[in-house]
């Protein structure tokens, strides 16, 4: 028998069999009766592998093999709804789609039968997950899904992809793809907090609330520390988590609109993002065991909402436009000071609007870098004073602690930039 044959034949078993032991596993730990094994999912999934085999030598065969295999798993699903008295089609699917990626690796697909194969494990395994998801699923939230496809498939493909307006420094096109970017990044944190809960955990929240907004984490936790100062670690590290995953996001920004510059701006964010972690689990580890936890309405607020993309897109559209004319005029340093007044309020539109110009080579990468770094640092000194102004000395400074450990990671990032990627 030769090697290669030898090989697909035991990776169809393989292929089969696990998936089948999923099936199996899950119903013995509900201590459920099943039609279907792993040793059966294997016998299927070699069935679609001797299919191929047989099609290349009898014309029909295949079709004829596949409706068999189709009734047999029709038959199993008809036992089980008499026999059970359960509905649900699942195993029976799993085990058509068995059949097919046996087919498949006859057919020389057998990478693509692999990935299909651990997909489908995954997608079986994470049903009570599913499950869960499902019942924090509001008639709101649907439709704010389908805002966001239609702002994505409807409205923007009508705009225009050009500059237009005085001085020619406003895209509609553009402008529209930063507020379905934000939109989106905003919305993955929004679904944790809905998932999981605010109540889950400062941690949690914490780095949930900061894919959303870091400020509005610092402003809640700085309010009610008075309340509770001997727990300082832990509202410490709800903070410091908050802003880790600010710089985490930036980083994402960066990354989805110029993929050269988000080469560079790996190493001073990512090291950032990293120093921070290790410094939360730091301060979690040491702090006394609590069950902490913090509400904030800002949090639970859907972001795909129409009047909010616009807000952004406003936003986006000033501070583009403010870069390209201040570089026109005052070059670097002009664009310097725009990040550091955008930084105050926010980190997203100056972010998206620096990336932008630099992959249209209006603005160098180092430039661009430095005004990112500007904005993003800003608006951390910005939530520092809050926790001072907010949460007294005690808690300013223990978020004092942990801004200069971010400094240093941050500017000397930077300089790591400039010596390894930049000329």
């Amino acid at each position: 028998m030769e090697y290669d044959i030898l090989k697909s034949i035991l990776t169809v078993l393989l292929i089969g069999f696990m998936i089948g032991l999923q099936r199996s596993l899950t119903y013995i730990l509900k201590n459920e009766e099943f039609f279907m094994g792993s040793r059966t999912f294997a016998l299927i999934a070699l069935a679609g592998y001797i299919t191929g085999w047989l099609g290349s030598k009898i014309q029909g065969i295949e079709l004829v093999i596949t409706l068999s295999i189709t009734a047999f798993i029709a038959m199993t699903y008809y036992f089980k709804v008499t026999k059970l008295g359960k509905l649900g089609f699942t195993t029976q699917t799993a085990a058509f789609i068995t059949f097919l990626l046996g087919l498949m690796v006859w057919y020389g697909l057998e990478r693509y039968a692999i990935f299909i194969a651990v997909l489908i494990i995954v997608l079986l395994e994470i049903k009570p997950k599913m499950q869960q998801i499902e019942k924090h699923i509001s008639s709101k939230d649907i439709n704010a899904v389908i805002l966001l496809l239609v702002m994505t498939f409807v409205i923007l493909p009508v705009l225009p992809n050009k500059m237009i307006g005085p001085y020619e420094l406003f895209n509609p096109y553009k402008t529209w793809v930063m507020a379905i970017i934000i939109s989106a990044l905003s919305f993955v944190g929004y679904v944790a907090i809905k998932i999981l809960g605010q109540r889950h955990g400062v941690l949690i929240t914490g780095a949930a609330g900061g894919l959303i907004s870091s400020t509005a984490v610092s402003i809640t936790l700085s309010s009610i520390f008075p309340k509770k100062i001997e727990l300082i670690k832990i509202y410490t590290a709800g903070i410091a988590i908050s802003w880790t995953f600010m710089f985490i996001r930036v980083f994402i920004e960066t990354l989805i609109i110029d993929v050269a510059l988000a080469k560079i701006v790996a190493i001073p964010y990512l090291l950032t993002a990293a120093a921070g972690l290790g410094y939360v689990a730091y301060l979690y580890k040491s702090a006394p065991t609590t069950e902490l936890t913090f509400h904030n309405p800002q949090l639970e607020k859907n972001p795909l909402q129409l009047s909010e993309a616009i807000k952004f897109g406003i936003l986006f559209g000033i501070i583009y436009g403010a870069i390209a004319f201040v570089e026109s005029r005052y070059g670097n340093i002009g664009v310097y000071i725009v990040s550091v007044i955008s930084g105050i309020t926010d980190v997203d539109a100056i972010t998206l609007s620096l990336s932008e110009m630099a992959k249209e080579q209006r603005l160098s990468q180092l430039a661009a870098l430095t005004g990112i770094v500007a904005a993003s640092y800003t608006n951390t000194i910005v939530k520092l004073i809050i926790t001072y102004w907010l949460g007294g000395r005690a808690l300013g400074w223990s978020i004092t602690k942990f801004t200069l450990l971010i400094t240093l990671t941050l500017f000397g990032g930077i300089f790591l930039a400039k010596v390894l990627l930049l000329p």
